[in-house]
C-alpha cells in the first residue's frame, strides 16, 4: 500500500483524531515540511509523542520528487516536471509577473511581483479534446489531494506562489474529491491563499459545477467552451457529447446567480473551425446575460498529435472586435509565456527530458489582471 502524503489532509486528520492528538498541530507540521525539504519527522519541534509515531508509520513528508526544472530564457516562466511515487510524472508551471511595469510594460504601477502556479489535477486526461496534448496521453490516474498540494510545495520553495490556476494536466472536476480537499488546505493555514486567486478549468462538468460553489465559495471559474454550438465543440471537444451547450449553459447562470462572480470563458481559436464573425456574433449572443471574461487562445500547433492550423491575427482581433464592441464583453488574448520551455496549460503533455518537447505554450494572463 503506498504511504500517505502529510499533505493528504483528510488522511492526516483521521489518523491524529483516532489518536486524540489535537488536528491544530498539522498547520505546523505542514509549515515545518515546507521550510525543510527532505526533513525528518522527529525533527519537527514541539510534537506530542503520538505524533510522531503516527507520522512514521503512515505518512511522508514528501511523496513525489522534483524530477526537472526548465527555465524559460527570459526566466519569467518555470517548468517542473514532478516523479509520483508510482512512477508516473505531471508538469506544472510557475509564471511570473511583475504589475509595476503594467499589464503591457510602461508606466509603472502600484504592485510588484508575484507568481502564478498552474497546477496538475490528473496524469492524462479523460477529456480527449482534439487540441490538447495532454489527451494524447490518455488517463492514467487520479491525483490525491496531497499530490496535488505538493505541486505547490515544490513550486514555492523556487517562488513565492500568490494564485493558482487548475489548468494543467487532467480535468479538475473529474477528480473532484481530491480536488475541494486540496483546495480547502491552500486557503487554510500555513499557505492563506485567497479563494479568489484560485481558479478551477473545466470543459463543463455540470454536475461538479453545480456543486463547487456550495463547497468552497468564492473561487474563480473557468469553462473551455471553444465553440458556442453544440456540433462544433463535439468534433473538437468529444466530452462535450455528455455535457450539451444548452445544459451547462443553464449551469452556469445557476452558478453565476449562486456566487455572483465572474465566468471566464477559454476559446482556443482555430483556424476555419471555430474563428468565423458568424461564430463570433454566435457566441456573443450567447454570453450577453452573463457576466463573463473571454479569453482567446491563439493555438499552437503540436506536431503530430494535431491537424489543426493557428488562426490568423487578423482573425483573433477581429473576433475580439466583435465581441467587445458589439457585445460589450470583455475580451482579453491570451499572453504567450515560456515557449521555449513547453509549457503550457491545456498542451502539456509529459517527456522526459532526454526526449524532445513538442508545442509552445499559450499561458492565462494573471487572473488579477483578468478580474480587474
Amino acid at each position: 500500500m503506498a504511504v500517505r502524503s502529510v499533505f493528504d489532509a483528510a488522511a492526516l486528520r483521521v489518523e491524529f483524531d483516532n489518536a486524540g492528538i489535537n488536528t491544530h498541530f498539522i498547520p505546523l507540521i505542514w509549515k515545518f515540511v515546507i521550510q525543510n525539504p527532505n526533513c525528518e519527522w522527529g525533527e519537527i519541534p514541539s510534537l506530542p509523542s503520538a505524533a510522531y509515531a503516527v507520522l512514521r508509520s503512515k505518512f511522508r513528508p514528501s511523496t513525489s520528487a522534483l524530477h526537472s526544472v526548465f527555465h524559460s530564457t527570459d526566466q519569467v516562466t518555470t517548468k517542473l516536471l514532478i516523479r509520483l511515487q508510482n512512477g508516473e510524472f505531471v508538469e506544472a508551471v510557475i509564471m511570473r509577473y511583475d504589475t509595476r511595469l503594467g499589464k503591457y510594460g510602461g508606466q509603472p504601477r502600484a504592485g510588484g511581483p508575484r507568481s502564478t502556479l498552474c497546477i496538475s489535477s490528473q496524469v492524462g486526461c479523460k477529456m480527449g479534446c482534439k487540441f490538447c496534448a495532454t489527451g494524447s496521453m490518455g488517463f492514467k490516474n487520479n491525483l490525491s489531494s496531497g499530490e496535488i498540494m505538493e505541486q505547490l510545495v515544490h513550486a514555492s520553495r523556487l517562488s513565492p506562489i500568490r494564485n493558482v490556476v487548475f489548468m494543467g494536466m487532467g480535468e479538475p472536476l473529474n477528480n473532484y474529491t481530491s480536488l475541494v480537499e486540496a483546495i480547502r488546505v491552500m486557503i487554510g493555514s500555513p499557505f492563506q491563499l485567497s479563494p479568489r486567486r484560485i481558479t478551477v478549468s473545466t470543459v463543463g462538468i455540470t454536475h461538479a459545477i453545480k456543486k463547487l460553489h456550495g463547497d468552497i465559495p468564492n473561487l474563480n471559474l473557468a469553462v473551455s467552451l471553444h465553440a458556442p454550438v453544440q456540433d462544433i465543440r463535439c468534433q473538437i471537444m468529444p466530452a462535450a457529447r455528455a455535457f450539451p451547450l444548452e445544459r451547462l449553459m443553464e449551469t452556469l447562470h445557476e452558478y453565476q446567480k449562486s456566487s455572483q462572480q465572474k465566468i471566464f470563458i477559454e476559446y482556443i481559436m482555430l483556424d476555419g473551425v471555430n474563428d468565423e464573425e458568424q461564430l463570433a456574433h454566435q457566441l456573443g449572443k450567447l454570453l450577453e446575460t452573463f457576466e463573463v471574461v473571454v479569453n482567446l487562445i491563439p493555438f499552437n500547433p503540436i506536431g503530430s498529435l494535431s491537424h489543426f492550423r493557428t488562426s490568423s491575427e487578423e482573425k483573433v482581433t477581429k473576433f475580439q472586435k466583435i465581441l467587445r464592441g458589439t457585445y460589450n464583453i470583455r475580451t482579453t488574448i491570451r499572453k504567450q509565456m515560456g515557449q521555449d520551455i513547453s509549457g503550457a496549460c491545456g498542451q502539456l503533455v509529459v517527456k522526459l527530458p532526454d526526449k524532445s518537447y513538442t508545442g509552445s505554450p499559450n499561458l492565462l494572463t494573471d487572473i488579477e489582471d483578468l478580474s480587474l
